[in-house]
């Protein structure tokens, strides 16, 4: 019976770290080009950031070989910023960008770059474990829309519902 739960335990808590049918992570992926600030340009809606303006994810390197992630958030709301700490390991091999994520202990989801600037590292186009998940990050708060268009012509070629993309104010917040 111990054994049959420590199974379960174990499928459990790997058990958001797959990603949608036909995505695919990219290869030759170079964290340290990746490390650094990117700007949330367009995203589903989870409870984890609802509301959210001037979205901003930064990553660096952690003490213990992980990547240390801060995602950053204005709630005009509650007139106040948000911020959640994680840390981030990858899945298969550091040249694939397929991590693991986690802000909650021992709880982790999948985080995937399936789409890439392999020449300048400027924009990426990143889902979680399944189509509810869906991400364009871009190094700075504007992007070319053509970017855009790529990554929602992209993401719907991929089964994603691109309707209820939120497009992300990087406006500044008043008061600030």
């Amino acid at each position: 019976m111990c054994r049959y739960l420590h199974v379960v335990l174990i499928l459990l808590l790997s058990g958001c770290l797959g990603y949608p049918e036909g995505v695919r992570p990219v290869d030759e992926f170079e964290l340290d080009r990746y490390l650094g600030k990117w700007y949330e340009i367009a995203r589903l809606d989870h409870s984890f950031e609802r509301g959210l303006d001037n979205v901003t994810a930064e990553y660096s390197l952690h003490h213990d070989g992980g990547v240390r992630v801060i995602n950053r958030g204005y709630s005009v709301s509650e007139n106040e910023w948000k911020e959640a700490e994680g840390r981030a390991y990858f899945v298969r091999n550091p040249e694939e960008g397929y991590l693991r994520v986690s802000f909650w202990g021992p709880f982790y989801g999948s985080y995937v770059v399936f789409a890439l600037d392999k020449q300048y590292y400027q924009y990426a186009f990143v889902t979680g474990p399944d189509t509810s998940y869906l991400w364009l990050l871009a190094r700075s708060p504007q992007i070319d829309r053509a970017i855009i268009e790529q990554f929602i012509t992209q993401a719907n070629a991929l089964g994603f519902d691109t309707t209820g993309l939120i497009f992300v104010d990087h406006a500044e917040p008043i008061g600030m």
